[in-house]
């Protein structure tokens, strides 16, 4: 892998046409941040794969598509080339390419919004990237939520607006008895596996396998803290009697993942202390989870990533000194 790794990295320098799509792969990987065009194929062809098992192709298109707008804004933007080239300007875009079609389906609507969406989620990055640089903090996957709620929201009030996958608005009613955890190994390796596969949108073991695979080309601490905040996840969500077949499908997990990557990781290094920062930060994240998925069902749309971003940006603001020598106050994501 070292050897193909070298060997594309010397033809992409001599290529314009593969240097954008080393650009656009590193932007797919961005999403649980790596700066790795291999894992951002890994996660292009385990969005690919879900999208043609659930029957739902328009989600891969959509992820493309958001991948390259996003992008493409970055650079009539005039975004600084050195974050468009580590993808730090795709990645908000391919969540909004995943996340539309799987709420409206696949029409004319659809696409110009998805389009629309990309576009503006670059644009919000730029601008919530500015503010929060004073305290040393990345945009995460904020523009993305904030993005793609503005939109979920606006389908309520427009006529062409074809909601297939939003969740009816309901008052929310606590569970009369906490559901039984999970039975079965398999049953549970299966939800981590899903809770991974989720951060795109996708309920799918293979994907998330896929996805845990990339991670690992790029970073083997970035794949196992994926996995284990997965599991972390599960563990606090059956313990807290969360419904049982909401944790199977990985909805608890997803946020969970992209913060143990995050603290475990990504912002900081692998340490004793990390550890159990990342893994406060996980259970935090999801209960941040059960908060917002209560603080938004009367308005019908889901908390997408933002329990991530705020379990991020609490956990990170207080600039604690057990990080390593980068802090990286440019890095995404997710």
């Amino acid at each position: 892998m070292a050897e193909q790794k070298n060997t594309w990295a010397h033809r992409v320098e001599k290529c314009h046409f593969l240097r954008w799509i080393d650009t656009l792969l590193r932007g797919a990987a961005q999403v649980m941040f790596q700066d790795s065009a291999w894992c951002g194929l890994f996660f292009l062809l385990g969005i690919g794969w879900g999208a043609w098992e659930e029957g739902i192709p328009e989600v891969a298109l959509g992820a493309v598509l958001g991948l390259f707008v996003g992008t493409l804004a970055a650079h009539i933007l005039g975004a600084p080339s050195e974050d468009i080239r580590k993808g730090l300007h795709g990645y908000n875009g391919i969540l909004v390419g995943c996340a539309l079609p799987t709420f409206f389906g696949a029409n004319t609507v659809c696409w110009v919004l998805v389009v629309a969406g990309s576009f503006f989620s670059t644009v919000i990055m730029l601008a919530v990237s500015r503010f929060l640089r004073t305290w040393k903090v990345s945009a995460m996957t904020g523009p993305f939520v904030f993005t793609t709620w503005f939109i979920l929201l606006a389908s309520y009030n427009f006529a062409r607006f074809k909601m297939t996958g939003l969740p009816h608005p309901s008052f929310p009613i606590q569970p009369a008895e906490a559901a039984a955890v999970l039975p079965g190994i398999e049953v549970l390796a299966r939800a981590v596996l899903k809770g991974v596969s989720q951060v795109f949108l996708i309920g799918n073991e293979v994907t998330g396998l896929l996805f845990l695979v990339g991670l690992a080309c790029s970073s083997l601490p970035a794949s196992i803290f994926a996995w284990c905040g997965s599991a972390v996840a599960i563990a606090t969500a059956a313990f807290l009697g969360a419904d049982e077949r909401a944790v199977a499908e990985g909805l608890y997990q997803f946020s969970a993942v992209l913060t143990a990557i995050g603290l475990g990781s990504a912002f900081y290094s692998p340490n004793w202390r990390v550890i159990l920062y990342a893994l406060l930060g996980t259970v935090f994240t999801v209960i941040a989870q059960g908060a917002l998925n209560v603080a938004l069902s009367p308005l019908g749309i889901p908390t997408l990533t933002f329990p991530f971003v705020i379990a991020a940006w609490l956990f990170l603001l207080p600039n604690l000194q057990f990080m390593p020598e980068s802090h990286r106050t440019t890095s995404p994501s997710a």
